[in-house]
């Protein structure tokens, strides 16, 4: 983490509307093409019918798809085609004080060919990490190491045949892999909450590895969906269980990203709706797990990952409150490259741990998360995102608009 640690007298003040802190890393020339991008972006049709588009030109190898893709889009949201390639972006970012998360961003795979490629990709990259200072923690999915048919039937309580046990210690002995190689390499990583239905058995996976590696450290993080009703009891519960195991709790919390398709899945299964009723419900059970997190700071690892600016600043406040080193090696921030920049790099730069996750990948295996972050970005009314007018108000502070 971080090494310096400011006097309490001396703590700059956060303010998330500083954008020549956001933006010091930006050419003029870079500042420029982010306005364009996601001014295009704001175009709501245009980004639907894109992301169509997009994913079948790359699916049919169309010439000169890819290229125009990584120039664009892939250029501001990843850090790289591959590690090496990634090393410009963790040091620009660690000019500015942030950190690194890294994540191979391949999607979820479903043969063992694959299931080791990603796991062995993954293993790289922690011995990558663990050779950049800026590099504290590794994101993985366990869909990239598992079929998702097996975590279903897990989750489910579904019984495992004799071939079913053995693709499932397979998946076991893969999530070891890993997690050893991250408690060897004095490495963090996070595993992705995924849907409901496959994240039980990602749960009792992953406490498996906490159990096992976070005695001394925090070394494996789950990650807490809190659009979910019933995420908030369940890191209370699961930091009791840590209690009682006498180990860490890692927890990455989350708003969530798979609520139409929870929602719909639901209504179409006649079964409750695991989703939060309403974005304030979610905000509360957000809010109410961080500062949960902040009290028990020292026997829980949080990453804030968010690009919610008030639930920055709560957490923000409240080590401040509780007189906390801002650059407590359990407290960590945490948003996407490219986005949310104004938080970022201005949390960074008054003394906090915090950090910019960044995927990286062939062009082809990331283009789903390019097509996820477009959406984000584009509104329904087409009204300027958020991130739009960030770049705008920056131009116009250097007078470029």
């Amino acid at each position: 983490m971080a090494k310096s640690i400011q006097a309490a007298n001396q703590q700059p003040v956060v303010d998330f509307q500083n954008t020549e802190i956001a933006f010091a890393g930006k050419s003029e020339k870079e500042l420029r093409k982010a306005a364009r991008l996601f001014g295009v972006m704001n175009n709501h049709w245009l980004v639907g019918v894109g992301a169509k588009l997009g994913i079948t030109a790359i699916k049919m190898h169309l010439p000169f798809v890819e290229s125009m893709v990584k120039s664009t889009i892939f250029e501001q949201f990843c850090g790289g085609t591959t590690l090496l390639e990634c090393q410009k972006t963790v040091h620009k970012l660690y000019d500015q004080k942030a950190l690194t998360i890294l994540d191979y961003g391949a999607e979820a795979k479903e043969s063992e060919a694959d299931f080791n490629h990603t796991m062995n990709e993954t293993i790289r990259a922690i011995e990558f990490a663990a050779q950049e200072e800026a590099i504290v923690m590794l994101s993985s999915k366990i869909t990239g190491m598992a079929r998702f048919g097996l975590l279903e039937l897990i989750s489910q309580g579904g019984e495992l045949n004799s071939e079913l046990r053995i693709e499932y210690r397979n998946v076991l002995k893969r999530i070891d892999a890993v997690c050893f190689t991250a408690s060897q390499k004095g490495m963090s990583v996070s595993f992705d909450a995924e849907e409901s239905w496959i994240q039980n058995a990602i749960d009792h996976l992953v406490n498996i590895m906490m159990r096992r590696y976070n005695k001394d450290r925090v070394v494996v993080y789950n990650t807490y969906q809190l659009y979910r009703t019933d995420r908030l009891q369940y890191i209370i519960d699961s930091f009791n269980q840590a209690q009682r195991g006498q180990y860490l709790l890692g927890a990455k919390l989350v708003r969530g990203a798979y609520m139409e398709r929870e929602r719909a899945r639901a209504e179409h299964m006649g079964y409750p709706s695991p989703i939060q009723v309403s974005k304030d419900a979610t905000d509360d059970a957000y809010n109410m797990a961080l500062r949960f997190c902040i009290d028990n700071y020292e026997h829980i690892a949080v990453c804030n990952a968010t690009h919610n600016a008030e639930s920055s600043l709560l957490m923000a406040q409240l080590i401040d409150q509780k007189g906390i080193v801002r650059n407590h090696p359990h407290l960590l921030f945490s948003q996407l490259l490219g986005m949310s920049d104004n938080i970022t790099f201005n949390l960074s730069h008054a003394g906090f741990n915090a950090a910019k996750y960044v995927p990286y990948g062939p062009v082809k295996d990331v283009v789903p998360y390019l097509i996820r972050r477009a959406e984000e970005n584009s509104s329904v009314t087409g009204d300027m995102s958020r991130e739009y007018q960030l770049v705008q108000k920056e131009m116009k502070r250097r007078g470029l608009a």
